[in-house]
């Protein structure tokens, strides 16, 4: 038997094990602080005793200052598995923290109790980011277990921070630490489809705007003694809007929907009586920007219609930036790419190919900072759903392709 038989072998051996561990980190819930949590601690401490009880003892920390919480850190940890190759390591990295549940009676059982029936495991955070976590453990502990070395070093990464904003966990870690190689391995297995055949190399470039309307507040009868900030603020969105199909207009059939996309989303309350007119109103813009424009240029376009508005309808409009993120992508043809794929059709026995996506992950950051970096997992997709689920199957198979990559030369 071959040397990755075995692996394999020893990782269809544990499902007991996988269900322990989503079991104990599921009845951790790492919230951030925005979500009224105490953050990561409880969970990575949780997460670290079980793994030195495995014996993967050589575990460094990383952790981020943060007054709002208990515990005044926010964990973030490296598992390191030596390889025969001290050069081009492959990272495994995901994240520690999780959304809240949600409306609880959506739920069909106890969101933070680990559910297993039918082959899946339901609970909060048992796919959006315990799949990948725990089959990267699994890939790492079949090496330890049977006492084989793989051919390049295996560093898994568990990080704080990814469902708010990254700032305390792969921001945190990119300025204050040297962690990574240009030429390292570095899997992200935090998205993903259902049949493991896309890749993530790329994402749009993402501006979220809170737009501010300033006009005169006045009783509906006398509407022209008054300025109408939501009026205003109506005819600004549907003109922000339009770009999509006026000055953004490049496509990319790597993304789907392979074009950029402008949408007013969230609206906060003005006035609370019919009859009269607001003086004030506020709206948020989600903008997902194909790579080939700069943010920039979608603030230079916004902020140009928000003068037009101001002149047309008498009032002030305040832009303030909620989010800004831009990366580059990593190039199809780089190793990762190749490796993966190899990786994948290997375990799986399917084509995986090359993607970009409109969402954001924390593969931005690397890719910005010069690092190449690939998103990838095999999953149900029910991240931040009600009755999130993930199955065993899967959380084996890609510990196989963890597994399969490691191996390779």
């Amino acid at each position: 038997m071959t040397t990755l038989a075995q692996i394999q072998q020893f990782l269809d051996s544990q499902e007991k094990g996988i269900i322990e561990l989503e079991t104990l980190l599921t009845s951790h819930p790492a919230l951030a602080p925005e979500s009224d949590g105490t953050g990561e601690i409880e969970k990575a401490a949780a997460l670290e005793t079980w793994l030195k009880e495995q014996g993967i003892v050589n575990i460094q920390h990383f952790d981020a200052p943060d007054s709002r919480v208990p515990s005044k850190i926010r964990p973030n940890m490296v598992a390191t598995i030596p390889g025969k190759r001290q050069d081009s390591p492959v990272w495994i990295m995901s994240h520690l923290d999780v959304v809240p549940e949600g409306e609880r009676g959506l739920w069909e059982s106890d969101p933070w109790k680990v559910i297993a029936k039918n082959g899946k495991l339901y609970g909060r955070g048992v796919e959006d980011n315990q799949q990948g976590l725990v089959s990267s453990v699994f890939a790492a502990l079949a090496f330890f277990k049977l006492g084989v070395v793989p051919e390049r070093t295996i560093k898994l990464l568990f990080i704080a921070d990814e469902e708010v904003g990254s700032k305390f966990g792969i921001q945190y870690l990119l300025e204050h630490h040297h962690l990574f190689g240009k030429d390292d391995i570095i899997v992200i297995p935090d998205g993903g489809s259902s049949d493991a055949t896309e890749i993530e190399v790329a994402e749009k470039n993402i501006c979220w705007l809170k737009v501010t309307t300033k006009g005169k507040q006045t009783h509906a009868a006398m509407p022209d003694k008054g300025a109408n900030a939501f009026l205003a603020a109506c005819d600004l969105a549907l003109r922000i809007h339009r770009l999509e199909k006026s000055i953004f207009t490049a496509r990319d059939s790597l993304f789907s929907p392979d074009r950029s996309t402008i949408n007013p989303t969230k609206k906060e309350a003005n006035v609370p009586n019919v009859n009269t007119i607001p003086g004030e109103d506020v709206f948020y813009v989600d903008m997902r920007i194909l790579p080939v424009y700069p943010v920039a240029a979608a603030l230079e376009e916004v902020s140009r219609l928000a003068h037009a508005i101001e002149a047309e309808y008498n009032v002030k409009i305040q832009l303030d930036v909620v989010q800004s993120t831009e990366s580059r992508a990593t190039p199809a043809g780089s190793p990762i790419v190749g490796l993966l794929a190899e990786a994948v059709r290997q375990v799986y026995g399917v084509e995986a190919k090359p993607i970009g996506i409109g969402g954001g992950t924390v593969g931005a950051y690397l890719r910005k900072a010069g690092f190449d970096c690939v998103v990838w997992s095999r999953m149900n997709e029910t991240a931040h759903q009600p009755n999130e689920n993930a199955d065993i199957a899967n959380i084996i198979g890609d510990a196989k392709v963890f597994a399969t990559l490691a191996m390779m030369p």
